[in-house]
């Protein structure tokens, strides 16, 4: 799949000028503010009226959010009915469900719990879980991983690896979060300022980036931390 531009501009200010191409799994990586939740927002549609977007999309399939496209929230805790059960915040047959369920490594008794009832990483693995329903060509996460303790991180990002060679959906991961990001995706472009500035594969930048920006924010999140391949 292939953006082949994006452009978001507000009140004649330009936002965001962007192109890329996710392969298999890609890393779009930037400091809060630099374009990364607008970037999802577009490709789902969800931008506000107000706002002017050219997207133009080279893909074998047809964007569709909640069909052909899907969405993992940064909040498990609010992205679900407190009041409602987890079997009724799901639209597709319960064999499916029950199919993610153990994929996710979650008991089918969660289905008769209400949210408040689970982790935080049992949340996380439930939205991921409805993400997958309608068995998306493209999966979208916007820093899945931020209201997570580092435990729970390492398991939500190593499931997400499972899951894609088993349904094999694409995957674009919006995140600050480097080492997440070192571990789940292929490719990786750095966003500044609604600019791309940098782009390769993960590994390779991570060992050698070329701008300043990229080396501030690998910087920031190694920090006091090992770095392995």
């Amino acid at each position: 799949m292939k953006v082949k531009r994006l452009q978001i501009t507000f009140e004649k200010k330009k936002l965001v000028d962007i192109s890329f191409e996710i392969h298999t799994s890609l890393a779009l990586i930037g400091q809060s503010g630099s374009g990364k939740s607008l970037t999802i927002k577009a490709l789902l549609g969800m931008l506000p009226q107000e706002m002017d977007v050219v997207l133009d999309v080279e893909s074998d399939f047809e964007l569709q959010r909640g069909k052909t496209i899907s969405f993992v929230p940064q909040n498990p805790f609010t992205a679900l009915s407190p009041l409602t059960k987890i079997k009724k915040q799901f639209f597709v047959d319960i064999q499916r469900v029950e199919k993610l369920f153990d994929e996710l490594g979650l008991s089918l008794e969660l289905l008769e719990r209400f949210p408040p009832e689970l982790s935080g990483g049992q949340l996380q693995r439930v939205v991921i879980a409805m993400a997958l329903e309608s068995s998306p060509k493209l999966l979208l996460l916007d820093e899945p991983t931020t209201a997570l303790d580092p435990q729970t991180k390492e398991v939500i990002i190593k499931l997400l690896k499972e899951l894609q060679k088993k349904e094999g959906f694409k995957m674009l991961f919006v995140t600050h979060d480097i080492n997440s990001a070192k571990n789940l995706c292929q490719d990786m472009y750095v966003i500044n300022k609604g600019t791309i500035i940098e782009f390769g594969n993960t590994q390779e930048i991570l060992k050698n980036p070329q701008k300043s920006y990229t080396k501030t924010l690998i910087n920031a999140n190694f920090a006091n931390r090992k770095f392995r391949e």
